[in-house]
């Protein structure tokens, strides 16, 4: 048995809603048939007040085990440095986290805000919120550059606002199933399996985007146009497999009609959500899109984009879907 214990710091507890819904493992999977003992998480323990302070004490100690510490939601080290905006079994979290990871073969960050410290890092950021092994892009966070766990791995991350159930549960029992050696890992630290291809890849409005034919407004679902030139879609520039390993098996952002938001990149949420940059395309003067697909460059991108636009077929222009 793998034992495995969940903590939220700055959370809205999102990832454990998607967790639950997981299929491929689910829930009940990972504890029936792939040995992980749940120590303790906030919403399926059972332990309540003094009860769960001892097993943390227990857990720091060593007198425990601690073989899984996943964390879930943002590291709050306000005010001053003390931690103190978020207290957990009487110690600021922020001190239960380090101490936690010191002890803990594995380490796993589940959501935008564990792994990079997600929407309450952006300025002018009050908390003093950070993520456990990045700030934003940079490396550092909680714990440090530098830091490894028990069994010599860094923090592994999972982003997502929130993170895929699947990608979830398959990280967790690749773990407990002693494969965390072999999940080969990207300059983010995330599996590179799930985060090597973009949100773009799989989804079912390439072909709008390859004429460079735009959607004119939300709630059109997969009928017309790509969401990329006027909505804002970070789909061609966002690693995640959300097309790949659909949710709820049937769907993703942009097969329902709404614009990726980039959610598992660090630099999320882009721009800061400043004014006019969400669910919009921030263009050069006025006519390119400023943020383009990974490895294009502006000048290529706009002789291809007259290119697609002069030689666009009739379909797509098109509804295609007809009722």
């Amino acid at each position: 048995m793998a034992t495995m214990l969940w903590l939220q710091a700055g959370a809205c507890s999102g990832n454990t809603i998607s967790l639950l819904q997981a299929e491929e493992p689910t829930v009940v999977d990972l504890l029936t048939d792939f040995g992980v003992e749940l120590l303790w998480h906030p919403s399926l323990g059972a332990e309540l007040g003094e009860a769960v302070q001892e097993l943390l004490g227990d857990l720091v100690s060593g007198e425990r085990e601690l073989d899984i510490f996943v964390v879930e939601g943002t590291v709050i080290q306000g005010p001053d440095g003390s931690g103190r905006m978020d207290m957990f079994a009487n110690r600021p979290m922020t001190e239960w986290i380090t101490d936690l990871c010191s002890v803990a073969s594995i380490v796993v960050g589940v959501g935008d805000c564990a792994t990079y410290g997600g929407l309450p890092t952006v300025p002018p950021n009050p908390s003093d919120s950070t993520g456990l092994q990045f700030h934003r892009n940079e490396k550092g966070g909680v714990l440090g550059a530098d830091w490894v766990s028990k069994a010599g791995l860094p923090v592994i991350n999972i982003p997502g606002c929130p993170s895929h159930p699947d990608w979830i549960s398959q990280v967790v029992m690749a773990v407990a199933t002693g494969r965390a050696g072999d999940l080969a890992l990207d300059e983010y630290n995330r599996p590179a399996t799930l985060f090597t291809t973009f949100v773009h890849n799989g989804c079912t409005r390439n072909g709008f985007f390859e004429y460079k034919q735009s959607s004119p407004e939300f709630g059109q679902g997969t009928r017309t146009g790509c969401l990329f030139y006027e909505l804002g879609c970070r789909g061609p520039m966002t690693h995640a497999s959300c097309n790949r390993i659909l949710w709820n098996r049937q769907s993703s952002k942009t097969r329902a009609g709404h614009p990726c938001l980039g959610c598992t990149e660090p630099d999320f949420p882009a721009d800061d959500l400043m004014p006019g940059t969400v669910f919009k395309t921030v263009k050069v003067s006025g006519v390119i899109p400023r943020d383009l697909p990974t490895d294009a460059d502006h000048l290529t991108y706009l002789a291809a984009a007259a290119a697609a636009r002069i030689s666009a077929p009739q379909w797509a222009k098109e509804d295609m879907f007809v009722v």
